[in-house]
């Protein structure tokens, strides 16, 4: 059994930060106090001039298997989650074939078991046609994180337009409903109007005004109406419009809500104005959009209308990325940067570490009802991340995990470095080198 003691270290856990020495023992924190001694041997870390902070729980990721390991593997993107103190992560179902079947599920957790350095869990996918068999999770509640649902707009069989489909779904669901909401009617409309017009809409800058604002807001509208209707619990993701967000409310706390929603790291970073030097390097669905959206989204994850932080992880080849606009696939690989991109605004005063941690690590535990995990909490499970915010982090081709091999952060300095990154209470990655010879667990849920 692991014992790792880490000494004078500035915790940063439920809103506070604490100098405390930090003991874990097999795959848990077995104690937290101002000053620890043991007599058994123990690895020791010296936390001066660190930050140790929960690990990261991203619920929006791609690892793109089975089906499209060209793209990423679970066990490469795990690697790269790690490496960004992601230490736990959940998978969507738009793989091929996609998981809409119990056995197809199955069968990435048995990937995840064997190949995945972090924590894991898969979402169940819905189409129109697979109902009760993705409602077979009710009876899986503690083992599952939830059903996905593409509403209004997705490729192969992921689309789900059939209202009585829709009506069932959030009428029976016993487990958290997660949207990806743009509709597919207004995206026509604004293709439509822009070839009236003979606009030649063939560069990524348009990305914004084909999947606008109100493709987003109608689509996100018709999800809170059926839940509302039904009392589900229902869960938006990569909010990425100023409009969306008077459909949230900050007047409970997360634990009473039974409507939240995300925010991805790309919608706080990026605007409308750097498709000029990206292009299709942060083509992304929903689209990112001008810089007012950018700032109303920091304002209410400041303020408890974004009850999340995540990246909806979406690699693509290179290649992919170079195709003309039209064809170049949706998505940015993120999840090795997304901490990364947040202790740079916390250096640029727009958010706290208190507040990170709150958004991207409490806040994923409380809304999945993920067990024992998101807090440096004395009987959790061991998950953390030690960064230093004196020293900088470059990105380039030589350090990028992604399987893809490329991220629109490459020549980006950051003002802090990821050092250490502990998953189960073994230190998985240390300044650059991994552990690999212990895979992460299955996530349980605490539901009833």
């Amino acid at each position: 059994m692991n014992t790792v003691i880490i000494k004078g270290i500035q915790v940063v856990n439920a809103g506070k930060i604490e100098t405390k020495d930090v003991l874990m023992k097999g795959n848990h924190f077995e104690r937290i106090d101002d000053h620890i001694n043991i007599k058994e041997k123990a690895i020791e870390i010296v936390g001066d001039g660190l930050h140790m902070l929960p690990g990261l729980i991203d619920d929006q990721v791609h690892f793109r298997e089975p089906g499209l390991t060209h793209k990423a593997s679970i066990y490469t993107e795990s690697k790269a989650a790690v490496a960004g103190g992601v230490t736990s992560f959940m998978e969507m179902p738009n793989v091929k074939p996609p998981t809409l079947t119990q056995d197809l599920l199955e069968q990435k957790y048995e990937i995840g078991k064997h190949q995945s350095l972090a924590n894991y869990s898969f979402f169940m996918g819905v189409s129109n046609d697979n109902i009760s068999e993705a409602l077979k999770v009710n009876q899986r509640k503690k083992d599952v994180c939830g059903l996905k649902i593409f509403m209004g707009s997705s490729t192969g069989n992921m689309l789900v337009d059939n209202i009585v489909t829709l009506e069932k779904v959030f009428a029976e669901s016993e487990v958290l409903i997660a949207t990806h909401c743009e509709q597919e009617n207004v995206i026509k409309k604004n293709i439509e109007k822009l070839e009236a017009e003979h606009v030649a809409y063939n560069q990524a800058c348009f990305h914004p005004i084909i999947r606008d604002v109100e493709a987003c807001y109608e689509s996100s509208i018709s999800a809170i109406q059926l839940a509302k209707k039904h009392n589900s619990r229902l869960h938006i993701l990569h909010i990425s419009t100023e409009k969306e967000l008077q459909l949230f409310t900050n007047l409970f706390p997360l634990n009473e809500k039974r409507i939240t929603a995300e925010v991805c790291v790309h919608h706080l970073h990026f605007t409308a104005d750097d498709y000029a030097q990206f292009g299709n390097l942060i083509k992304c669905n929903p689209a990112i959009k001008e810089k007012n959206h950018k700032e109303a989204l920091w304002k209410a994850l400041l303020d408890d209308r974004l009850d999340i932080i995540a990246t909806d992880h979406a690699p693509h080849t290179w290649e992919e990325k170079q195709q003309p606009y039209l064809q170049a696939p949706a998505g940015i690989p993120l999840v090795q940067h997304s901490l990364y991109i947040l202790l740079q605004a916390y250096k640029e005063g727009r958010i706290s570490l208190e507040k990170i941690v709150e958004k991207a690590c409490h806040a994923p535990a409380i809304c999945f009802d993920v067990e024992n995990r998101g807090y440096i909490q004395e009987g959790y499970f061991a998950d953390a991340v030690l960064v230093n915010l004196n020293q900088n982090y470059t990105v380039s081709k030589e350090n990028i995990l992604h399987k893809c091999a490329w991220s629109p952060f490459e020549g980006h300095t950051f003002p802090a470095l990821i050092e250490k990154t502990i998953v189960n209470g073994n230190i998985v990655y240390d300044n650059g080198r991994f552990d690999e010879s212990i895979k992460g667990c299955r996530l349980s849920f605490s539901r009833a």
